[in-house]
Protein backbone atom coordinates (compact mmCIF):
# COMPACT_ATOMS: atom_id res chain seq x y z
CA UNK A 1 0.00 0.00 0.00
CA UNK A 2 1.50 3.25 -0.52
CA UNK A 3 0.44 4.78 2.63
CA UNK A 4 3.37 2.46 3.58
CA UNK A 5 5.98 3.16 1.25
CA UNK A 6 8.45 6.19 1.20
CA UNK A 7 8.27 8.76 -1.20
CA UNK A 8 11.05 8.16 -3.73
CA UNK A 9 13.68 11.12 -4.24
CA UNK A 10 11.74 11.56 -8.12
CA UNK A 11 8.21 12.48 -6.33
CA UNK A 12 9.36 15.63 -4.32
CA UNK A 13 12.06 18.76 -4.98
CA UNK A 14 15.16 19.27 -3.41
CA UNK A 15 14.13 21.57 -1.12
CA UNK A 16 11.49 19.15 0.84
CA UNK A 17 13.79 16.24 1.14
CA UNK A 18 14.96 17.78 4.26
CA UNK A 19 11.74 17.36 5.66
CA UNK A 20 11.32 13.48 4.23
CA UNK A 21 14.55 12.56 5.80
CA UNK A 22 12.90 13.50 9.24
CA UNK A 23 9.51 11.03 8.80
CA UNK A 24 10.27 7.41 10.70
CA UNK A 25 9.23 4.99 8.50
CA UNK A 26 5.59 3.11 8.85
CA UNK A 27 2.06 4.10 7.60
CA UNK A 28 2.03 8.07 7.26
CA UNK A 29 -1.40 8.43 8.12
CA UNK A 30 -0.37 6.45 11.83
CA UNK A 31 2.90 8.75 11.86
CA UNK A 32 0.13 11.73 11.37
CA UNK A 33 -2.27 11.02 14.07
CA UNK A 34 0.30 10.24 16.37
CA UNK A 35 2.71 13.65 15.99
CA UNK A 36 -1.00 15.48 16.20
CA UNK A 37 -1.71 13.74 19.88
CA UNK A 38 1.73 14.98 20.50
CA UNK A 39 1.53 18.20 19.53
CA UNK A 40 -1.73 18.39 21.41
CA UNK A 41 -0.36 17.59 24.83
CA UNK A 42 2.72 19.98 24.11
CA UNK A 43 0.31 22.72 23.41
CA UNK A 44 -1.89 21.68 26.53
CA UNK A 45 1.32 22.27 28.93
CA UNK A 46 2.14 25.73 27.25
CA UNK A 47 2.01 28.91 29.61
CA UNK A 48 0.30 32.31 28.08
CA UNK A 49 4.00 33.69 28.74
CA UNK A 50 5.49 30.40 27.31
CA UNK A 51 3.36 31.03 24.03
CA UNK A 52 4.12 34.63 23.67
CA UNK A 53 8.05 33.99 23.93
CA UNK A 54 10.42 35.01 21.20
CA UNK A 55 13.74 33.49 21.12
CA UNK A 56 15.19 36.35 19.27
CA UNK A 57 13.13 39.46 18.33
CA UNK A 58 12.41 38.95 14.60
CA UNK A 59 11.57 35.46 15.47
CA UNK A 60 7.95 34.27 15.43
CA UNK A 61 6.22 33.93 18.90
CA UNK A 62 5.53 30.31 19.72
CA UNK A 63 2.26 30.94 19.26
CA UNK A 64 2.81 31.77 15.98
CA UNK A 65 5.46 28.80 15.71
CA UNK A 66 1.98 27.02 15.54
CA UNK A 67 0.12 28.89 13.42
CA UNK A 68 2.75 28.57 10.92
CA UNK A 69 2.54 24.84 11.14
CA UNK A 70 -1.57 24.64 11.05
CA UNK A 71 -1.41 27.14 7.66
CA UNK A 72 1.79 24.88 6.17
CA UNK A 73 -0.18 22.02 6.56
CA UNK A 74 -3.55 23.83 5.02
CA UNK A 75 -1.33 24.35 2.18
CA UNK A 76 0.21 21.47 2.04
CA UNK A 77 -3.06 19.45 2.19
CA UNK A 78 -4.61 21.49 -0.53
CA UNK A 79 -1.57 20.63 -2.68
CA UNK A 80 -2.01 16.96 -1.32
CA UNK A 81 -5.75 17.02 -2.75
CA UNK A 82 -5.23 18.27 -5.86
CA UNK A 83 -2.48 15.89 -6.88
CA UNK A 84 -4.50 12.94 -5.51
CA UNK A 85 -7.46 14.13 -7.41
CA UNK A 86 -5.52 14.29 -10.97
CA UNK A 87 -5.70 18.39 -11.19
CA UNK A 88 -3.41 19.73 -13.83
CA UNK A 89 -2.67 23.02 -13.53
CA UNK A 90 0.21 24.07 -11.52
CA UNK A 91 0.40 25.52 -8.21
CA UNK A 92 1.91 28.47 -6.72
CA UNK A 93 3.97 28.68 -3.64
CA UNK A 94 3.54 30.97 -0.78
CA UNK A 95 5.04 33.36 1.65
CA UNK A 96 5.06 31.51 5.12
CA UNK A 97 6.00 35.15 6.76
CA UNK A 98 3.47 36.88 4.96
CA UNK A 99 0.79 34.24 5.89
CA UNK A 100 2.20 34.57 9.48
CA UNK A 101 1.66 38.20 9.30
CA UNK A 102 -1.52 38.76 7.89
CA UNK A 103 -3.18 35.79 10.25
CA UNK A 104 -2.50 37.44 13.84
CA UNK A 105 -1.64 34.50 15.42
CA UNK A 106 -0.19 37.00 18.47
CA UNK A 107 -3.93 38.15 18.48
CA UNK A 108 -5.42 34.95 18.80
CA UNK A 109 -5.14 32.89 22.93
CA UNK A 110 -3.60 29.99 22.55
CA UNK A 111 -6.29 27.64 22.47
CA UNK A 112 -8.40 29.21 19.40
CA UNK A 113 -4.38 28.44 17.82
CA UNK A 114 -4.29 25.60 19.55
CA UNK A 115 -7.59 23.99 18.13
CA UNK A 116 -7.18 25.19 14.65
CA UNK A 117 -3.66 23.40 14.81
CA UNK A 118 -6.09 20.31 16.00
CA UNK A 119 -8.59 20.80 13.95
CA UNK A 120 -6.53 21.29 10.41
CA UNK A 121 -4.46 17.96 11.44
CA UNK A 122 -7.79 16.32 11.81
CA UNK A 123 -9.27 17.39 8.33
CA UNK A 124 -5.70 15.64 6.69
CA UNK A 125 -6.19 12.70 8.14
CA UNK A 126 -9.51 12.42 6.93
CA UNK A 127 -8.35 12.95 3.53
CA UNK A 128 -5.85 10.72 3.86
CA UNK A 129 -7.76 7.83 5.16
CA UNK A 130 -9.94 8.11 2.03
CA UNK A 131 -7.88 8.65 -0.46
CA UNK A 132 -8.02 5.42 -3.29
CA UNK A 133 -4.25 3.54 -3.62
CA UNK A 134 -3.99 5.01 -7.12
CA UNK A 135 -4.16 8.41 -5.83
CA UNK A 136 -0.83 8.50 -3.09
CA UNK A 137 1.40 8.31 -6.26
CA UNK A 138 -0.43 11.12 -8.39
CA UNK A 139 2.29 14.25 -9.60
CA UNK A 140 1.20 17.81 -9.57
CA UNK A 141 3.46 20.93 -9.86
CA UNK A 142 3.76 22.92 -6.73
CA UNK A 143 6.25 25.80 -6.72
CA UNK A 144 7.70 24.42 -9.85
CA UNK A 145 8.09 20.74 -8.55
CA UNK A 146 6.64 18.00 -9.37
CA UNK A 147 5.72 16.45 -6.15
CA UNK A 148 3.49 13.33 -5.37
CA UNK A 149 0.47 13.02 -3.35
CA UNK A 150 2.47 10.67 -1.26
CA UNK A 151 5.31 13.30 -0.68
CA UNK A 152 2.81 16.08 0.38
CA UNK A 153 1.98 13.37 3.45
CA UNK A 154 5.35 13.10 4.19
CA UNK A 155 6.65 17.18 3.73
CA UNK A 156 3.46 17.52 6.27
CA UNK A 157 5.08 15.36 9.36
CA UNK A 158 8.69 16.29 8.21
CA UNK A 159 7.80 19.95 8.31
CA UNK A 160 6.43 19.47 12.01
CA UNK A 161 8.92 17.48 12.64
CA UNK A 162 11.60 19.93 12.19
CA UNK A 163 9.46 22.98 14.24
CA UNK A 164 8.74 20.45 16.50
CA UNK A 165 12.71 20.42 17.54
CA UNK A 166 13.14 24.01 16.86
CA UNK A 167 10.42 24.38 19.52
CA UNK A 168 11.87 22.51 22.03
CA UNK A 169 15.70 23.49 21.67
CA UNK A 170 15.13 27.10 20.94
CA UNK A 171 11.57 27.64 23.12
CA UNK A 172 11.16 25.25 25.45
CA UNK A 173 15.13 24.96 26.87
CA UNK A 174 15.85 20.97 25.50
CA UNK A 175 12.51 20.06 27.98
Amino acid sequence: MPANQRPGAGEYGDYFGKYVKLVPDGDITDILRAQGEETALLLAELSSEQAEYRYEPDKWSLKEAIGHLADTERVMSFRLLCAARGETAPLPGFDQDRFVTNASFGDQPLLAVAEDYAAVRQATLCLLEGLPEAAWTRQIEANGEKVTARAFAYIIAGHEAHHLQVIQDRYLGGK
